[in-house]
């Protein structure tokens, strides 16, 4: 299935969501090769359900690294590995921007306004698990500097639940080891709610000067918030109304001379998928098969329990996210997000990343879609943006796993932390749909109506070429009208795990059935990226039909500030 048949899937589903140590002696090349085999087939069935072929060629460093661990990272850096669906080459053409490439004034119609400097983004997610329940919720913070000298502070937190299941196998030869390979599914729906406050109120006519004026009311809000929280989290009492009124005076304080604007407030439902995969070693423990009253009997050995670290692991999740918007700047607006991310990594202490999201998110006026709903009428977009990105990394980290057996139940305890260096890649293509020609063309294409497109999830980079003959109507607007932008980013990303499991298994053989009968999963991730390289957009059409990309001076003229 293309991201394209998913996305039309997606659509229709979700016009129902918008109310709601040793190695053994005698180890053999064979047996490796085995363990290399189960790996593969783990994270290549992620791989395959989550991209086309032609597209999984974007999965670089880690992804590369585990379908192909004898290939080197030389070779999985250059794409020239063993496997390249497509013979190698890299994913979305090249970047341009750099010497001799024609530079255009600003007006340019084809020229996004701005562009995201830099991004702290902090966000901590707590999962639970009974039986086959798994519940969650996430807190995320965001702090955004851009190009025109604003700044937005994001905060939105959500909940879900749903059902999840997994499978086990040992690793023949290594069973000794604690080699085993697990693939996972997830199916998550959840709200959320969320603000975001808009830090404009510095215009000098410098965004330099503004945007460092901007942040530092942004991050004086930011600290006021907090000491907010800390008033609405004080415990009951005779006096805490009381109380709870000095708290606030006193957080009030710490506001920022120039508010900021709040918007939007959003109401936003939530549904998730998620495949998963991993490969752990260890060493089991295990009994001597005597004791108690049947001294000097054996039933031969019993496994007691593991120590594991995770070494490959692999993750394919689908999101569809519908955002109703009721104040700010985009009141009256709904918008669909569809995402779809595939991730590895590799590396028991020294970890390597590879990350690849494609997104399209479609925007509505609210009342008019209800109404078209209700109708059972065609429905007419305003806006629609494709955004694609890359993340290739590595760093320090370990994650590992201990278990105790007692019976056919086992207590497992986890964790891990590490810290990571990355390049993102993203591009983006952003098309207003001010008339009902290009709105229908665009519905169309999200309900797979008309002649199948040659291109079925068009990258910003194609929509810059010259449309073939059999070019859909998507890919000519795009290419006709899309406003098309290339950003990179240095990345560095923090995080640490901590999970306790209490579960029922039955082992067959090398494979291993079972659930948890409780569980508990917690995750922080602070992530930091600063726009790097050159900032690039796609001019307008050409002689011949292509558009060239240039350098993106609204994009340059301003410097991120460090945080």
């Amino acid at each position: 299935m293309t991201g394209a048949d998913r996305l039309r899937r997606w659509h229709t589903h979700s016009h129902g969501l918008v109310d709601r140590g040793h190695r053994d002696r005698g180890q053999s090349g064979a047996e490796y090769a085995a363990m290399v085999g189960v790996v593969s087939l783990v994270v290549a069935a992620i791989v395959g359900l989550s991209v086309p072929t032609d597209e999984a060629t974007g999965l670089k460093s880690a992804v590369c690294r585990i379908l192909h661990p004898l290939s080197g990272a030389e070779a999985c850096s250059s794409g020239d590995y063993a496997g390249d669906g497509d013979g190698g080459g890299d994913d979305g053409g090249d970047g341009g921007g750099g010497p001799g490439d024609p530079f255009v004034p600003n007006g340019d119609p084809f020229e996004p306004a701005r562009c995201l400097l830099s991004q702290d983004q902090t966000k901590t997610t707590v999962v639970i698990q009974i039986l086959f329940i798994k519940i969650s919720s996430s807190e995320t913070v965001k702090l955004q500097q851009w190009s025109d000298g604003t700044v937005t502070l994001e905060r939105v937190k959500e909940t879900g639940g749903g059902v999840t299941a997994s499978i086990s196998a040992g690793i023949p030869g290594l069973k000794d080891w604690g080699g085993s390979a697990k693939l996972s599914g997830t199916f998550l729906a959840g709200s959320g709610s969320g603000g975001q406050w808009l830090f404009n109120g510095n215009k000098s006519g410098d965004p330099q000067a503004d945007l460092a004026a901007n942040l530092a009311d942004a991050q004086q809000f930011t600290e006021y918030l907090k000491a907010q929280d800390n008033c609405n989290s004080r415990p009951a009492g005779p006096r805490s109304s009381e109380l709870g009124m000095i708290c606030g005076y006193h957080a009030g304080k710490k506001k920022p001379d120039l508010p900021p604007e709040r918007a939007p407030d959003v109401d936003i439902t939530k549904t998730s998928t998620e495949a998963s995969g991993n490969v752990s070693f260890g060493g089991k423990f295990k009994s001597n098969g005597k004791g108690g009253k049947d001294a000097g009997k054996s039933d031969g050995p019993k496994d007691l329990g593991k120590i594991s670290g995770e070494v490959l692991s692999g993750t394919m999740t689908e999101d569809v996210v519908v955002m109703r918007t009721n104040t700010g700047v985009n009141a009256g607006k709904i918008t669909f997000v569809y995402t779809f991310t595939v991730k590895g990594t590799a590396g028991a202490v020294g970890l390597a990343t590879g990350e690849r999201m494609q997104q399209v998110a479609v925007t509505y006026d609210a009342a008019a879609y209800d109404q078209e709903e209700k109708d059972g009428a065609a429905h007419h977009p305003e806006k629609l943006v494709i955004t694609t990105s890359q993340e290739a990394g590595d760093g320090g980290g370990v994650k590992v796993e201990a278990g105790a057996n007692a019976g056919p139940v086992t207590i497992d305890v986890g964790g891990g932390g590490g810290s990571t260096e990355s390049k993102i890649h993203t591009e983006s293509a952003e098309l207003i749909l001010d008339n009902d020609g290009d709105s229908t063309a665009v519905e169309d294409w999200l309900r797979g109506n008309g002649d199948p497109a040659s291109n079925p999830l068009p990258s910003p980079s194609d929509a810059a070429e010259v449309p073939g003959p059999d070019a859909s109507p998507l890919e000519r607007l795009l290419h006709d009208k899309g406003k098309l932008s290339k950003l990179d980013y240095n990345a560095n990303t923090d995080w640490w795990n901590a999970s306790l499991g209490i579960g029922f298994g039955i082992s067959a053989g090398q494979f291993t059935l079972g659930f948890k009968l409780f569980g508990i999963d917690i995750t922080h991730e602070q992530k930091t990226q600063t726009i790097t390289g050159n900032p690039t957009y796609a001019t307008g059409p050409k002689s011949g039909g292509a558009r060239p990309w240039v350098e993106w001076k609204n994009c340059t003229q301003t410097k991120p500030i460090p945080t």
